[in-house]
């Protein structure tokens, strides 16, 4: 007996040391902070690079379903169905051929629809260049056209920070003009209008993230850009964040000042502080990271999606509205200025910009940034918290089968992994998690709102994730509804891509909607093969009495609650990676008979696997060693090789101790 006490002494250490590595990976159990479920890397269509690419760039088109790809010294534009090859551009570098570094690279960073032509800019061995880009049409090939300077559109290294928009026929960006990354600023290069730039002493080493154009259908002289970024913290106390996340604004029409003062500088430049955190405890999140802009018919409801990280390495998600930005720049007094604010109000859209007053636009030279703060829409704290360490967010809008509009996030993190969560009120709901790749980050993704995926581009491939994965789902109504995924509905055919007439509950996720459904008999008659299938499909383990023992089942959802019972005994499960686990460290007369492993999440309790242990006697085990060979009586094993090596191990030093 003081040997398989040792064993499991030596289990129980070891299950410490494995499940302290693995804590980090796989969610924990009963925890609503966690992946509700893990998806298996399954990737739908996928082009292969012919060599690695350090970087890559997207372009994707979904009135047309075209996707351009742009990477070093070529564009490649994709077919949209099977991600082959359509066609290749090779844009090598013009002029010099040999750079300090080593030869030059032309690294695309820019492809935009441009004037109804595919606009694409790259670094051009430090010496940024653009190009007009036209498809093969007919018997005609493919050309490309040397079109434009690049500085200020792309940067001269490719891993330094830039943006652009095209709006209107205009074309706006931000990118350094030097090779250290100086001369950072947002401008508008290129179209119909006058070309315009900000006032230096605007920003300190602003690092921009997104631009977005906003329309108003009924007052397009009122439309602007606005721009988010961070920048230097002017308070340098210790215990000061180094950065501050802010959002700026321009109107489209602004043409800069008169020819006496400030001609060719924006003239409607504002910026305010983005806030995200904790107001009451003045704990904020102040890193902006990523943002996508959800636009809608009426303006003032277009939201904006932010993701920020904190000095103290977690992730948030805060909400805003265009309406309220735009309240705090049409209300908010200006930051450091105490006169009479002048008619018309720094930063309003006029039709000629050029015609300003003076002490207009000197309040936008000198005092630029609102005193208010801009505040999110859960105000007191964050929509969402993790301590994931999100890099890209996208968001999508799914009309489900109960005639609702919901809000799905997609939230990328370092490691290539793809969180899916729900907006349902005011408490996120985390659907899954889609492990992409574990040997390389991921680059650029897109979403295709029509089909319903994400495009993933990593340095050695393109792929493909089908956000309508409902299969997984496809045991039971319950598991469907559990889900409270919008684009999956329980139906006759099993849980299947939302559609009207489906089953679901979204906000809640209670499976009292299967009962009471219309083809609640189906479900019913479903659920009674699956009651008996698992008796059928009951393992049966013949076990000698004083041998350590286990058992596992799968877990198929992290917010579940997971127990074994045994004789009227309940015992907490153990778990291990994905398996939930129940250990023996001496098998007993007591410890023979039925176990069952049930799960129970909200109002549904199911049993997910039944095992027997039989008692088998010393002498047969040695007379027949291949009776643990049967599948049946080992496939726990399998389950988990980490712990069939712990398990061996001890068996070894107990053979030691004997």
């Amino acid at each position: 007996m003081k040997q398989f006490v040792y064993i499991y002494l030596c289990l129980a250490v070891d299950f410490k040391l494995v499940l302290s590595v693995v804590s980090r990976e796989t969610p924990a159990l009963g925890s609503t902070n966690s992946p509700r479920l893990l998806s298996p890397d399954i990737n739908g269509a996928w082009y292969e690079y012919e060599t690695h690419q350090n970087h890559s760039v997207f372009s994707y088109q979904e009135e047309e379903q075209e996707l351009y790809v742009g990477a070093e010294n070529f564009v490649l534009k994709l077919d949209t169905d099977n991600y082959h090859v359509i066609e290749k551009f090779p844009i090598t570098t013009t002029g010099q051929q040999q750079c300090s570094d080593g030869p030059c690279k032309n690294v695309i960073t820019v492809i935009e629809k441009f004037q109804d032509d595919l606009f694409v800019c790259g670094t051009n061995g430090h010496t940024p260049k653009c190009w007009k880009l036209f498809p093969s049409v007919k018997n005609q090939t493919c050309e490309v056209v040397s079109s434009y300077e690049g500085a200020g559109i792309s940067p001269l290294v490719h891993t330094h920070n830039c943006l652009t928009l095209a709006v209107d026929g205009d074309l706006y960006a931000a990118a350094p003009l030097g090779i250290d990354g100086d001369s950072l600023q947002f401008r508008r290069k290129a179209g119909k209008r006058t070309n315009v730039w900000m006032y230096n002493r605007w920003l300190t080493e602003p690092t921009f993230i997104s631009a977005s154009w906003v329309k108003r259908v009924d007052d397009p002289e009122n439309e602007k850009i606005y721009i988010f970024f961070r920048e230097k913290n002017s308070d340098h106390s210790p215990d000061a964040d180094p950065w501050i996340s802010k959002v700026a604004r321009v109107c489209k029409t602004d043409e800069g000042g008169s020819k006496r003062f400030f001609q060719n500088m924006w003239t409607s430049f504002l910026k305010a502080r983005l806030v995200c955190g904790f107001p009451d405890e003045s704990l904020y999140f102040n890193r902006l990271q990523d943002v996508y802009v959800m636009h809608a018919d009426d303006w003032h409801n277009t939201r904006v999606y932010a993701l920020f990280t904190s000095s103290w390495n977690s992730t948030a998600v805060c909400i805003y509205s265009i309406e309220m930005i735009e309240e705090i720049f049409e209300n908010s007094t200006f930051r450091g200025y105490t006169n009479d604010i002048p008619t018309p109000r720094p930063g309003k859209c006029v039709p000629d910009s050029k015609s300003l007053p003076r002490a207009t636009v000197n309040i936008v030279k000198n005092h630029p940034e609102m005193a208010d703060w801009v505040h999110s829409l859960h105000y007191k704290a964050p929509f969402y918290i993790s301590n994931h360490n999100y890099t890209k967010i996208l968001v999508d809008r799914i009309q489900a089968a109960d005639q609702q509009v919901y809000n799905v996030l997609l939230l990328v993190t370092d490691t290539g992994k793809i969180h899916k969560v729900l907006e349902a009120g005011s408490e996120p709901f985390i659907i899954s998690e889609t492990q992409l790749s574990s040997i390389s980050t991921i680059q650029a993704v897109k979403l295709d709102t029509k089909k319903k995926r994400l495009v993933v581009g990593f340095s050695e491939k393109i792929s493909t994730v089908d956000l309508q994965r409902c299969e997984e789902y496809n045991k039971s109504c319950a598991d469907c509804v559990l889900a409270r995924d919008p684009y999956c509905a329980w139906t006759t055919s099993g849980c299947t891509p939302s559609n009207l007439g489906g089953i679901q509950n979204i906000k809640d996720g209670h499976t009292s909607v299967c009962s009471t459904a219309a083809d609640d008999l189906k479900v019913v008659y479903k659920y009674k093969r699956q009651i008996d299938s698992l008796k059928s499909s009951r393992t049966v383990h013949s076990v000698p009495e004083g041998v350590p023992f286990y058992l596992s089942c799968p877990i198929d959802s992290y917010h579940a609650e997971y127990t074994w019972e045994h004789e009227g005994r309940h015992s907490p499960c153990l778990q291990m990676l994905s398996n939930c686990l129940h250990l023996i460290p001496s098998m007993g007369k007591e410890n023979y008979g039925t176990y069952d492993c049930v799960s129970r999440e909200k109002d549904y309790t199911k049993t997910l696997k039944q095992y027997l242990l039989m008692e088998q006697q010393y002498l047969e085990e040695k007379i027949d060693k291949r009776s643990f060979a049967h599948p049946k009586l080992n496939d726990a094993l399998g389950l988990a090789p980490k712990l069939t090596w712990i398990l061996l191990q001890n068996a070894v030093m107990w053979e030691i101790l004997r």
